[in-house]
């Protein structure tokens, strides 16, 4: 008989790559992973990892179980909710980790909503940036991820996970006010070529859009400045310090002294959010509620992302 806790930590390690790091997701030691691995492999009767000087990885017989193992962790999951249903006094803790722009945009007013609609659930929020979230979700940290599309994010068909689209937004181009551009109602990227930028840091999901979006327009971008924080970024814009690709809702309510905040000309580099939860977890009494009033402020709101950010014309943004 295969224990599917087991299965559990077999799947973090193909996630993980290593053992260290499967246990340090898992809240486990090494050593524990180790003689679980082992366990694993005497009941099944077949290697199912190996390990070397990059890590581990799983053997052939450990890809035929580790396609089982998402079939069946989802079903347990889908267990779980039926038995959370039908017990149900819906009421209960829903953990969510979602990076700080989905929190306001989406996040925080689904708890408003949530406290009018399902008062007996609780949601403990956890900032975590957009490409952060989603491997929270398949360690078990939280319940649900919001989070952005980045490259090497899990795929869409990916058996391990439900997601729920939630919203779409383009990046704006953010120049220092006196800029050779700041009067043009809409801005080319291939104008900004010779720029000095801003940025966020290499392995955050937009710092990936913004290099793509320069790419495709030709050229590298010459990032001088870096900060996962668009207020910052914006704050170096209006120093004269680069130009700056920011999404468009990180804008909304900043102080934008300085800059002049333009439609990028064409195909807008955009970002896609969506929330994530464990196959299976979707229809959890406690969790559905939690994804609903999600979706349904992200329809109401998908209006504010149709337009540029109300700007001031350019004479009288420096006031």
């Amino acid at each position: 008989m295969i224990d599917a806790r087991r299965l559990r930590i077999l799947r973090a390690v193909a996630d993980h790559r290593t053992v260290t790091a499967a246990a340090a997701a898992l809240y486990l030691t090494p050593s524990a992973v180790s003689q679980q691995l082992a366990a694993l492999e005497q009941e099944t009767g077949h290697r199912l990892v190996e390990r070397g000087a990059r890590g581990a990885r799983l053997t052939a017989a450990g890809e035929i179980l580790l396609s089982h193992t998402n079939v069946v962790l989802a079903q347990l999951e889908r267990a779980e909710a039926e038995l959370a249903d039908y017990s149900a006094g819906v009421a209960g803790t829903v953990t969510v980790a979602a990076f700080a722009t989905g929190i306001g945009l989406v996040l925080a007013p689904a708890l408003t909503e949530l406290a009018r609609t399902a008062p007996g659930i609780r949601v403990k929020v956890q900032d975590a940036e957009g490409d952060a979230s989603v491997p929270m979700v398949l360690d078990r940290q939280v319940d649900v991820a919001v989070a952005v599309e980045y490259r090497g994010a899990p795929a869409e068909d990916d058996r391990r996970l439900t997601r729920v689209p939630l919203y779409s937004e383009p990046f704006d181009a953010v120049l220092p006010v006196d800029h050779r551009l700041a009067d043009r109602d809409q801005v080319a990227v291939a104008d900004l070529a010779k720029d000095p930028w801003i940025g966020p840091y290499p392995g955050n999901p937009c710092h990936d859009v913004v290099v793509l979006a320069c790419e495709f327009a030709g050229f590298v971008p010459r990032l001088e400045h870096s900060s996962d924080d668009f207020r910052a970024v914006v704050a170096l814009a209006g120093a004269d310090a680069g130009v700056a690709l920011v999404p468009r809702s990180a804008l909304r309510g900043m102080e934008l002294t300085g800059v002049v905040v333009r439609p990028v000309e064409g195909s807008a580099p955009t970002r896609r959010v969506f929330a994530a939860v464990r196959q299976g977890a979707e229809g959890h009494p406690l969790i559905r509620p939690v994804l609903d009033a999600m979706e349904a402020v992200a329809v109401r709101e998908a209006g504010l992302n149709a337009g540029p950010v109300p700007v001031p014309a350019a004479p009288s943004i420096g006031r």
